[in-house]
């Protein structure tokens, strides 16, 4: 969306800029008792089927059966039916999930460890050069931020550094659950061997999200939070942050790096 600003730098000067797209998306669970707010979510129109089904990956309230239809009316709105409407029912957020909070209190590491399983381990060791080349490799596949600057990018790519899929939103977390979406829909999940690349920094309902799809890895080009080191460390999953310039921090899992180099003490 371009709109019309004025920006200051040694004088006034107005032109039309791009602005990233943010409208509200709201899921409507149907019972015997007629619709039910399952949830709202603060998003970049476009890929909706797929945020919604990562959406429903994380939060562990996907169903065994479902149809996910959208509102003929009103774009902002999609139909979930299911023979489980009771169990989601119960697990419904009545509130605004905003693209700031994915998590929004759905848990700790100790509730996410009773119900997720830990990703499989990688069967080789992961070049830590195709790493340290992902946050370059988002930004070439991130159209929206390149013309706005206002979005997040996420991206699934496995230990060759081949590109699988990337998606874009003004939530981080809606992101992560595009990517997740998309892969569900596919029936890849769990995506064992395959990593997260992140444009945001690396906190906990990153790293959950990661877990519940089964993804052993996570590289953020910011900092990881403490609850995420812990997180990934209690699942076993490979937490990098910082990545930038050809260089990135190690917060967990470097045992599943090969060794390039060795400073100090400390394998790399």
């Amino acid at each position: 969306m371009r709109l019309p600003v004025w920006r200051y730098g040694g004088g006034w000067h107005g032109h039309d800029d791009a602005v990233a797209v943010e409208e509200p998306l709201e899921l409507r669970l149907h019972t015997p008792d007629g619709p039910l707010p399952l949830g709202v979510l603060m998003r970049t129109p476009g890929h909706d089927h797929d945020l919604l089904l990562g959406w429903l990956v994380s939060e562990g309230l996907m169903p065994q059966a479902l149809t996910l239809a959208a509102d003929p009316e009103n774009a902002n709105v999609w139909h979930l039916s299911t023979p489980e409407h009771a169990r989601l029912a119960a697990g419904a957020r009545l509130s605004v999930s905003s693209s700031a909070c994915g998590v929004c209190g759905s848990g700790s590491v100790e509730r996410l460890l009773a119900r997720a399983i830990p990703p499989e381990p990688f069967p080789v060791p992961i070049d830590p050069a195709v790493l340290a080349d992902l946050p370059q490799r988002l930004m070439t596949v991130q159209p929206t931020f390149a013309a706005t600057g206002g979005v997040h990018g996420a991206a699934l790519v496995t230990l060759a550094g081949d590109l699988l899929v990337a998606r874009e939103d003004v939530g981080r977390h809606n992101a992560v659950d595009k990517v997740v979406g998309w892969a569900h829909g596919r029936g890849v999940l769990p995506l064992s061997g395959q990593v997260l690349v992140v444009s945001s920094r690396a906190g906990f309902e990153i790293v959950q999200k990661a877990v519940t799809a089964g993804i052993g890895a996570v590289v953020s080009v910011g900092a990881a939070t403490s609850l995420a080191v812990d997180t990934a460390a209690a699942f076993g999953v490979v937490l990098c942050g910082f990545a930038r310039d050809g260089r990135f921090t190690v917060y967990t899992g470097a045992g599943s790096l090969a060794t390039l180099a060795i400073v100090g003490d400390h394998p790399l």
